[in-house]
């Protein structure tokens, strides 16, 4: 295993290719989203619930944040288990329910789309395998385009997945500033490539446990970069928001204790950067991944991008730091222990 090059890993070049997917969905998914844009400010939806499992279910986290701020629409996430196990029949008349998965094969999350749209919701697919289940289910199919994805642990289709939520909510807004955002993306994720977090690598070589914390556009960063840490590196991570993490899990923080913090310069900064300095005073070892920071343990970021895509770049970051970090602590993360690419739950 010490042989490998982290460079030469599925997820490192996976995740390198995020820019060029990206760029892609732009370019291919640009008249799909121009007309569901139109559809759904002619007819608003009279709110939103999303469904998803693992790292899409962050993604899921993510558009929460993006779809409240932007869209001023209420976003609840579905529990599958409430179709798939308790047979329960929702109100769902008027919803928009948007169902995100990269293989569109899980059959307790295929149920639930199909109970939603059963229920009267217009059902609208985020998914990477085009002739999948879920997209010949839904109404909508907005593909990830992110191509065949090989890692077990997901990267280019997760970063796709969020630029997607970002590309749908310019359309329906039609707000210049997030197109722009939006379309200076692929460029950001490029200057972002190259951002060293090796200091991240080289402190949790020998870590066993670790806090995540994230707050708003970034919480859901939080909780993808916990469950990697556990999949690919088999290091203990629990993910919180900077909101909560004080309400109790703070107790466990002492001396030594790492915590990964992700930040992005909008109302959230001062709070979680407080939050922060608070555990890096009790002796906590931080690091704070914040575009522009000055603050100790800062993990580096392109400077000039927006807050809403800050935790695109930070997330792909963290991922070239996680697959090297999986290498140096013995494990491959191409092929984590006990797990598949496609997790099939009833």
């Amino acid at each position: 295993m010490a042989m490998k090059e982290a460079s030469s890993t599925l997820m490192f070049r996976e995740a390198h290719e995020s820019a060029a997917v990206v760029e892609r969905q732009l370019r291919e998914n640009a008249d799909v989203l121009k007309s569901l844009g139109e559809q759904l400010r002619a007819k608003p939806p009279r709110f939103i619930v999303t469904c998803a499992r693992g790292s899409s279910d962050h993604a899921a986290a993510y558009a929460k944040y993006v779809f409240e701020t932007r869209l001023g629409l209420i976003t609840a996430s579905a529990s599958p288990s409430i179709s798939s196990i308790y047979d329960a029949d929702l109100n769902l008349e008027g919803a928009l329910f948007v169902a995100i998965s990269q293989s569109g094969k899980s059959p307790d999350l295929l149920r639930s789309a199909q109970a939603a749209k059963d229920a009267g919701a217009q059902v609208l697919a985020l998914v990477n395998v085009e002739d999948s289940p879920l997209a010949a289910l839904a109404h909508t199919v907005i593909p990830l385009r992110a191509g065949p994805e090989l890692s077990v642990a997901a990267t280019k289709s997760y970063l796709a997945t969020l630029a997607a939520i970002l590309q749908l909510t310019a359309h329906w807004s039609d707000d210049a500033s997030l197109h722009a955002a939006v379309a200076r993306l692929p460029d950001d994720l490029r200057r972002g490539w190259d951002s060293d977090w090796s200091a991240l690598t080289d402190g949790l070589r020998d870590a066993c446990n670790l806090f995540v914390v994230g707050r708003g556009y970034g919480f859901g960063a939080a909780l993808e970069a916990a469950l990697k840490l556990k999949e690919t590196c088999g290091l203990h991570a629990e993910a919180f928001s900077a909101a909560e993490v004080k309400h109790g899990p703070m107790a466990l923080v002492g001396d030594g204790f790492p915590v990964l913090f992700f930040a992005q310069d909008d109302g959230t900064l001062e709070n979680t950067v407080a939050v922060a300095r608070e555990f890096r005073a009790r002796g906590a070892r931080v690091w704070l991944a914040a575009p522009g920071s000055t603050e100790p343990g800062t993990l580096p970021l392109p400077s000039g991008i927006d807050a809403i895509v800050a935790p695109l770049l930070a997330v792909q970051s963290f991922y070239r730091a996680a697959s090297a970090l999986s290498l140096a602590r013995g494990y491959d993360p191409d092929v984590p222990p006990h797990l598949r690419k496609v997790t099939e739950t009833m």
